[in-house]
């Protein structure tokens, strides 16, 4: 336990590696009880961070502006650290399979700047054996070290859950595991520091990187099968909302609701699992049939957009129509893989301009991916349709008054979409707007 002991007198800095939406609110934390380094090579997120602005919206400015937590993009420093967490992103390419090239450039950056008897902590998700066959041997040839004699190596998946005020960081149970029991003892002292709801200890590092792809793909099949059947009670003119709130009744119901799956975690740790099940030989059905149908709901709503307008006596292609939501969830500006994007993509293909508002999406972002201007709320006017594709708070606040001033005063039905179900059907209807929802 001598690592964790001088992590613990702060003899030692603890380093996290990659601070975005899970390693900034790990770094925080853990600078609150010992001496902490945040890296990142990202120079203008670090720059933003010393200024104690957070664009995350995880920690908030306050608390950023008063940890104690050393910000740098000078990777010699994490020469300094003797337990190094890394939290970098894993995304796919565009062909659904796997991008370690994160993952593989942080542990070449540690690799060159790792002291001997460092325990070295992989939280991003991967499928099983990439901590071992993958990331080690980089740490190994980048360092001259070797792994179970000079360093250790341990995996514990990161389980945050962006824009969740609710299940925070520490009332997460955090699964550790490690190259071998003093390892897997050493990393559960160092988070037991930060998560009251103490640890699990996973068997072996397979078993952990297992487990966090298993989580996620359990959500993106109950959500493709709510999702499935939202497209057939569509067909039956049956609201899904109410379906599943008879169903919810029972005791047993899992309570999980049709929607737009994207973010950097369900909608990419699916296709993890199925990479590395057909490197072994075997093609994925269930799991594969599950992302087929979530990956194809941005177009069963546009299809439905459009079909909602064309029966309100609307000119799609010279209406005003207003995306509201760009991020991929509720309440957290992160646009990673949002399908709300491909949504705005699909109405461009016919011809359709849309105006996008979102109280909290980065401008400079959104810019960058959609080249236009973000829309306040208050300027919203004249509009024909409006899209609720994500449930912000701002936009749950929204009374029937708000909708006059929004919408163009004419003839012809204004039109809400509510893929949320923000809104109650039968009092927008009664308020002489067209309605759809899942």
């Amino acid at each position: 336990m001598e690592t964790f002991e001088r992590t613990l007198a702060k003899t030692d800095f603890l380093a996290v590696v990659g601070l975005g939406y899970v390693g900034l609110p790990i770094a925080v934390a853990f600078a609150d009880k010992v001496k902490t380094l945040g890296f990142d090579i990202n120079q203008e997120k670090i720059n933003l961070y010393k200024q104690g602005i957070d664009p995350t919206n995880e920690i908030g400015d306050a608390k950023l502006q008063s940890t104690s937590l050393e910000f740098t993009t000078d990777p010699t420093m994490l020469k300094q650290a003797k337990v190094i967490i890394v939290a970098v992103p894993t995304p796919i390419n565009g062909n659904k399979t796997p991008d370690l090239s994160p993952v593989v450039n942080a542990s070449k950056i540690i690799g060159q700047n790792l002291a001997k008897d460092s325990i070295v902590v992989f939280e991003s998700t991967v499928y099983p054996g990439v901590t071992e066959d993958v990331c080690i041997p980089v740490l190994e040839y980048e360092s001259g070290l070797i792994c179970g004699k000079d360093f250790k190596v341990g995996y514990s998946p990161e389980r945050i859950n962006p824009g969740d005020k609710v299940h925070r960081l520490e009332n997460i149970q955090k699964i550790v595991a490690g190259i071998d029991e003093e390892t897997v003892e050493n990393i559960a002292a160092v988070y037991e520091l930060i998560i009251h709801a103490g640890v699990y200890k996973a068997p072996c590092i397979k078993v952990a990187e297992a487990a966090k792809l298993v989580e996620n793909s359990q959500r993106d099949i109950n959500i493709a099968f709510m999702n499935e059947l939202s497209m057939v009670f569509d067909r039956m003119a049956i609201n899904t909302k109410d379906v599943i709130e008879a169903m919810n009744t029972k005791w047993n119901a899992l309570k999980f609701y049709p929607g737009l799956v994207g973010g950097h975690c369900i909608g990419v740790d699916p296709y993890y699992f199925i990479y590395q099940a057909e490197m072994l030989g075997y093609h994925s059905q269930i799991i594969a049939a599950g992302r087929k149908v979530n990956d194809s709901m941005d177009v069963f709503v546009t299809d439905n957009i459009i079909k909602k307008m064309i029966q309100a006596d609307k000119d799609v292609k010279r209406s005003n129509i207003y995306i509201m939501g760009i991020t991929f969830k509720e309440n957290c500006p992160d646009m990673r893989n949002s399908k709300a994007i491909d949504v705005c993509k699909n109405l461009a293909t016919y011809g359709i301009k849309v105006k996008v508002v979102d109280p909290v999406a980065d401008k400079t972002e959104f810019k960058e991916e959609l080249d236009s201007e973000l829309v306040d709320i208050r300027d919203i006017r004249d509009a024909d349709c409006l899209v609720f594709l994500v449930a912000h708070q701002q936009f749950k606040n929204l009374q029937s008054a708000d909708f006059k001033r929004m919408f163009k005063q004419q003839q012809t039905k204004n039109v809400i979409i509510d893929i949320k179900n923000i809104f109650e059907q039968k009092v927008i209807e009664e308020k002489g707007y067209s309605y759809w929802s899942f």
